[in-house]
């Protein structure tokens, strides 16, 4: 669906997890003003994997810096549940290119590094912390370091402590960025899947194609800066039966290579 000029969503009666009202976002440098992004408008449900594409420097990551509550817009709105985005707000999680994880602790200490500066009970953080990392697979790895630990194996850890906080919605950096081909695929499979059984809403932002279309519900293509948005695609995969499929399967799909070729144009990273 091509969006050469995009009008403020029709208002639902339900508020949407997230949504971008005519946000504009402008900054100023030393060579003068930098028009970011300009006249973003879309909604995310709630329990819903969206994925954002677009060019280095067009205001992909800037999306979720509004939504984090990092950075003010310049005009419009950015809500969550109906709110406005006024400073950081503990529904939501954040996972960023690099795992970030503290070397000196154990990865238990890690997942409940959160909830302790939050001042949350620490015996309710720890249990959750405990049953988190065991139903990642990293049950064995609890009391070892983060040097001891495989890169796909840190970003578990990562998505573990990201997911102690209790977080309503997920906003992903590009986090599988630093890893190797085969590991991307297969923590990408993972994370997916975990991030759907437990009915999170999620943003994940790439510059990954087929990332974004085997992960997502919906793909979100930004124009170069000033983002804009340029095109919005509904994934659905036939040969799945209705059912979602996972990141390796969706990419075997009949439908997949339909979908890269109109993102790939549409981005325009050939030109």
């Amino acid at each position: 669906m091509s969006l050469d000029a995009v009008p403020a969503p029709a208002r639902d009666t339900a508020p949407a997890k997230v949504e971008f009202r005519g946000v504009h976002l402008r900054y100023f440098g030393e060579k003068g003003e930098t028009h970011a992004l300009s006249n973003m408008n879309f909604r995310v449900e709630p329990g819903e994997f969206v994925s954002i594409v677009g060019q280095s420097g067009c205001g992909k990551s800037t999306l979720l810096s509004l939504l984090a509550g990092l950075i003010p817009p310049t005009e419009g709105e950015v809500l969550i549940d109906g709110v406005p985005v006024r400073g950081a707000d503990g529904k939501v999680g954040f996972m960023l290119q690099q795992d970030s994880l503290f070397e000196w602790r154990n990865i238990l200490d890690n997942v409940m590094h959160g909830p302790e500066i939050m001042g949350a009970d620490k015996a309710a953080a720890r249990r959750r912390a405990e049953r988190l990392l065991t139903n990642y697979g990293l049950g064995n790895f609890m009391h070892h370091k983060p040097g001891e630990l495989s890169g796909g194996m840190r970003q578990r850890v990562a998505l573990a402590r990201t997911m102690c906080m209790q977080p309503e919605l997920l906003l992903l950096d590009e986090p599988f960025s630093a890893l190797d081909f085969q590991t991307r695929l297969s923590i990408s499979d993972e994370i997916g899947a975990i991030i759907r059984e437990e009915r999170k809403t999620a943003i994940l932002v790439t510059h990954d194609i087929p990332e974004a279309i085997s992960m997502a519900d919906r793909v979100i293509v930004l124009s170069a800066r000033p983002g804009r948005i340029k095109a919005i695609h509904p994934i659905s995969f036939s040969s799945a039966g209705g059912q979602r499929p996972g990141v390796l399967d969706a990419r075997e799909a009949p439908e997949f290579a339909g979908y890269f070729h109109q993102v790939w144009e549409e981005l325009e990273v050939h030109v």
